[in-house]
């Protein structure tokens, strides 16, 4: 890339950073064919901004070529109950799944299919951050169907058993008594701080 083109490309992104602060949906919304990645990102950004992103953007975008594109697609969603996050559960790029979990944890209600994909993921993903961000969500959701696979989460790293701990404030029932009185002489001094919270 020549110099002329990095300062025309810096120019672009300015520009669209911009677009979403005057309301320029015009612009922001040619930035979603963009070529440049961080345009397209930009562009969601923008239009977030302006109030117009909608369902059918997030939709048509939601395949991006760019894992940081979207990334940025689940992290917006979060704000749109309506999109699918089918997609970006499946996505190969671990980051881009830890967002999207996240984003349906903070959806009011999922669907069984991605309930389903949630309670897998907590349990089998490589990726402790994936199984970390599955044990909260599925406390956020607060399903039945999704506490097997937390009370497992309670057994994981200490980063994941600190979360699945307070997933489990939903909750109630023997097994789950049992998961935080466990908690509460975990070796670990922020598991024993979560399953002390939960008492109080």
């Amino acid at each position: 890339m020549t110099t002329d083109d990095h300062n025309d490309l810096v120019d672009r992104r300015r520009a669209m950073v911009i677009a979403g602060h005057h309301g320029d949906e015009a612009r922001a919304t040619a930035g979603l064919d963009d070529p440049d990645p961080v345009m397209r990102e930009l562009a969601l950004g923008a239009l977030h901004r302006i109030g117009v992103l909608d369902t059918l953007t997030l939709n048509a975008v939601i395949t991006d070529s760019d894992r940081n594109v979207r990334r940025r697609v689940a992290e917006l969603a979060a704000s749109h109950p309506s999109v699918d996050l089918t997609p970006l559960l499946d996505d190969p790029d671990p980051m881009v799944v830890e967002t999207a979990i996240w984003a349906c944890g903070e959806h009011e209600t999922v669907n069984d299919a991605v309930l389903a994909r949630i309670i897998d993921l907590t349990t089998n993903a490589d990726d402790p951050l994936v199984r970390e961000a599955g044990a909260a969500a599925l406390g956020a959701i607060g399903d039945e169907r999704g506490l097997d696979a937390i009370l497992a989460a309670c057994t994981d790293k200490p980063a994941i058993r600190r979360r699945a701990v307070l997933a489990l404030a939903p909750f109630d029932g023997a097994r789950v008594e049992e998961a935080i009185e466990a908690a509460l002489s975990d070796r670990d001094w922020q598991v024993r701080q979560s399953a002390e919270d939960l008492r109080r």
